[in-house]
């Protein structure tokens, strides 16, 4: 079998950044993550509890060499956060909802704005309560409701709508006005996943949906006004619009509760039809079934389902974003979309001259040049990738490469990745004030409760300069431009 937890992970360097872990028991493939020095001393840190779920997913029937993870790599629920896997469905493949995660569809939307740093932190940084900046913040926090189970007021769908949007992603809303045409083109899989039907959503998850769209959530959920700091590759970074010194708006949520309701009904679902199919799991969170079998397909149903409830879900927040930067007197903002991608799905993707079902959780894509899913003016430099940090460092904005398709199933990392768990970060916040601290730096927060920043401080996430030196190292992205936040909204 794979190593029990609590005994030693063996794994070998392959390059300067890249480890194997050899294929031992009832591993079918060898296990490969990505590191450095500073994610090694994390991974040791705690335990190598993380790199055993790697050797997990390993022994899952039909994976396909090998089974991988990401240097922003943590303990999840069944797979790594940063886990990614891919599945043959000619050879048995198995399609798992710990595998993608609870928030189907989490992911980041980048906005490039016409604006400077300068209109909307004239002190560079040096007044935290510079009127501009405070108005700004107050504005997107009115318009964007955060914090758990928050719902809006002022936009309900009926059951009607929502199940166009569950159907056809953000579509139906540029569509009604609540975006550009643009915004689609430059979002991954044109804001919607093929394949989605209603009867496979549960009338809870209905339930939890109609009242969340448009909404941040919480956890580590936020939007961020940002500006670009630095740029590393000048070519690029004018071909995806960034100058420096220029104001973004990065915004992270995801499914909110529709899709936590979708995973947690398949995960039950399936825990009952594992042995059905003489699946042997060395996790029960590792729950599968064939990608081909009933259940399978219709887990893939309700997966897209929620997916584009995630992809409608960023396209409304967009919208109202807009708006705050208008009322606060922004009129001429110009907020494009430079590109949206997820972190939490499976999709079926050809690799290797085989189509394959690939599961990423807390992994992003990272398609290279030449990709045709990539928008035009992007596809001969590769993919945006998009790589937030903590709220008081920066953010980076990479570009896919073709490394990145030989060697991780054309995938990225997600972000920093937790260090500290929830409970540990609040203990380790306890006696601060976190939001003055994040005011002497220059940036204004505004979140729904404290606790929601206190679990958010910087300490606890890997410092995600690590993660990208890792990534941009081995070549399966390659670095364009940091960006520094001014104003952060947190779930």
């Amino acid at each position: 079998m794979a190593p029990k937890d609590g005994e030693p992970i063996s794994f070998e360097p392959i390059s300067r950044y890249k480890y194997r872990i050899p294929k031992q028991g009832k591993m079918r493939v060898d296990g490969v993550f990505y590191g450095s020095k500073a994610i090694l001393e994390f991974l040791e840190a705690e335990n190598y509890a993380s790199l055993q779920q790697l050797t997990n997913v390993a022994t899952l029937p039909g994976i396909v060499e090998p089974a991988l993870s990401l240097p922003d790599i943590h303990w999840g629920y069944g797979f790594p956060i940063g886990g990614v896997a891919a599945f043959d469905p000619e050879k048995g493949g198995v399609v798992s909802p710990g595998g993608i995660g609870f928030d189907i569809n989490c992911g980041v939307r980048l906005l490039n704005s016409g604006l400077r740093r300068e209109e909307v932190d004239p002190s560079g940084g040096r007044l935290a309560q510079d009127p501009r900046k405070v108005r700004l913040a107050d504005a997107l926090f009115r318009e964007i409701p955060s914090g758990v189970g928050k719902g809006r007021k002022d936009f309900r769908l009926n059951r009607e709508q929502l199940e166009e949007i569950l159907l056809a992603g953000a579509g139906p809303l540029v569509e009604r006005g609540f975006g550009e045409a643009e915004d689609l083109e430059h979002t991954e899989s044109g804001g919607r996943l093929p394949g989605a039907a209603l009867e496979a959503v549960s009338m809870r998850a209905y339930e939890r949906g109609l009242t969340q769209l448009g909404t941040l959530g919480s956890g580590n959920h936020f939007l961020e006004v940002q500006y670009v700091d630095e740029i590393y590759d000048e070519k690029t970074a004018e071909a995806f619009g960034l100058q420096e010194g220029g104001v973004t708006v990065l915004i992270h949520t995801g499914s909110r509760g529709f899709g936590h309701q979708v995973c947690t009904d398949y995960v039950e679902r399936f825990l009952e039809v594992t042995p059905k199919y003489g699946i042997e799991l060395m996790d029960k969170q590792l729950a599968s079934a064939p990608i081909e079998s009933p259940e399978g397909e219709e887990y893939l149903k309700g997966m897209s389902a929620a997916a584009n409830f995630a992809f409608a879900n960023r396209q409304l927040i967009t919208h109202f974003v807009r708006q705050a930067f208008e009322v606060a007197g922004y009129t001429g903002h110009g907020l494009k979309v430079l590109y949206e991608l997820a972190h939490n799905n499976a999709k079926f993707e050809e690799h290797g001259c085989r189509r394959v079902l690939v599961h990423r959780k807390g992994a992003t894509r990272a398609f290279g040049p030449g990709e045709k899913d990539l928008p035009e003016e992007y596809r001969f430099l590769g993919q945006p990738v998009l790589v937030p940090g903590d709220m008081g460092r920066y953010s980076f904005v990479l570009a896919g490469t073709e490394g990145a398709m030989r060697e991780t199933f054309g995938s990225s990392a997600h972000g920093a990745g937790r260090k500290l768990s929830r409970h540990r970060a609040k203990r380790a916040a306890r006696g601060r004030n976190i939001i003055r601290e994040m005011g002497d730096k220059g940036i204004v927060v505004r979140a729904a409760q404290r606790g929601a920043v206190d679990e958010e401080i910087s300490e606890a996430y890997k410092d995600v300069a690590d993660v990208v030196e890792v990534i941009h190292g081995a070549g399966i992205s390659r670095k364009v431009a940091r960006l520094r936040p001014i104003i952060v909204v947190k779930g």
